[in-house]
């Protein structure tokens, strides 16, 4: 049976992928370094499983409302305004099966057939896939590390058309954990309402932020700049939740209405008695958070004191999230020949920069132990020195 032709115009995922061939090598008993999935590896706190099975047994069980949990959702809108500066009610959120399906309930209520979505790369990779779904265009513009990666309000304006109908804006970022400053949110905010285009900010590292990052939501810069925004985050990364699939989006009414319908025509409710612990994960202590950023913080410092003594790697210092992306373009191969290469030959799993639509990067997850990164990184410098002849 041949599948539609637009599934045919999708890439699939190249880091779910790598990390499959990761796990069956593993699998056969090999010492695998695993750097390549952007998931904490700590287990979720104590008091948001409780919260989960206290549900579980109170028969939380049954179908929910398709936009979340009342309370969830009022508790998300709590958490932007004390949090964020953004004036949101319940009824402007809706819950969803993580913030990778906030994102595409986003797409298709807003994206019309031909519409221009601006995506700086490097991008997560789901992002210019999603747009494709929804029969919009995403335009890519490059960044590279002059800019830190980050895209300019020159380039942002540069790229807007008659066509243009969202900005996608990603900070902290994946993958390379860069994080814009409140002066340059402040600066993209200008060019988005001068030119009144959308915007959907990607927050779900909002928590993990090192040496004195500030995040800024772009919606809380100004009035004008709210009425513009949508804001898609979860509670995978800053609460170790990954497999819990909660994730939420904020924005208008209308539109949380329109991603309601269409939520309800695909996934329905979020597992119900989960929401409960999303509820205690936001009202209960969020000490567990700083615990697991301190713990990111060192071995952040870690990972690029070691990269930065292999020859022929070069790596921005990011401010946020639990990624670095080093340049390899020294090494002369392609971030897939390199990856693919490096995983053969020393073992050690990385994600190709041409999956985020910036070749001659790698990407490097060090959301794992402190003993995984000295093994990888030796084992990384190894494989390095041999390309490079030393």
């Amino acid at each position: 049976m041949k599948p539609a032709a637009r599934v045919g115009q999708l890439t699939p995922s190249m880091t779910l992928a790598i990390d499959a061939k990761a796990k069956a090598m593993k699998a056969e008993g090999k010492d695998v370094c695993n750097f390549s999935v952007g998931e904490p590896d700590f287990p979720t706190p104590a008091h948001i499983r409780k919260a989960a099975e206290e549900a579980l047994e109170a028969g939380k069980t049954r179908y929910g409302p398709v936009a979340g949990e009342p309370k969830l959702r009022q508790a998300i809108a709590q958490k932007l305004q004390t949090n964020n500066g953004l004036c949101y009610s319940a009824d402007n959120i809706i819950v969803t099966n993580g913030g990778k399906h906030s994102l595409y309930n986003l797409m298709m209520a807003l994206i019309e057939p031909e519409d221009e979505v601006i995506i700086p790369a490097p991008y997560w990779l789901s992002y210019p896939e999603m747009v494709k779904l929804a029969q919009g265009k995403p335009v890519i513009v490059q960044t590279d590390e002059a800019s830190q990666f980050k895209i300019t309000p020159e380039q942002l304006q540069q790229a807007i058309t008659p066509k243009t109908r969202l900005f996608v804006l990603n900070s902290p970022s994946n993958p390379t954990g860069v994080v814009y400053t409140p002066d340059e949110i402040r600066a993209l905010a200008k060019v988005v309402v001068e030119n009144n285009v959308h915007v959907v900010s990607d927050e779900i590292y909002e928590k993990l932020l090192y040496d004195g990052a500030e995040h800024l939501s772009i919606g809380a810069v100004s009035p004008a700049a709210f009425d513009r925004t949508m804001i898609s985050s979860g509670f995978a990364k800053a609460y170790a939740m990954t497999g819990w699939r909660i994730g939420f989006l904020a924005g208008s009414v209308e539109l949380i209405k329109a991603c309601s319908t269409i939520q309800g025509h695909s996934t329905s409710n979020v597992c119900t008695f989960a929401q409960y612990g999303a509820i205690a994960a936001l009202e209960g202590s969020q000490d567990c958070i700083e615990e697991m950023r301190q713990a990111f913080a060192k071995r952040r410092i870690a990972i690029l004191d070691l990269l930065n003594s292999i020859p022929g790697l070069s790596c921005v210092t990011p401010n946020g999230a639990f990624y670095v992306m080093p340049s390899i373009q020294e090494i002369g191969m392609s971030s897939l020949e390199f990856c693919e290469a490096l995983l053969e030959e020393q073992q050690v799993v990385t994600v190709p920069g041409i999956a985020f639509g910036s070749d001659g990067y790698i990407r490097i997850s060090y959301a794992t132990d402190m003993e995984t990164i000295q093994k990888g990184m030796e084992r990384l410098d190894t494989f390095v020195r041999s390309r490079l002849g030393h």
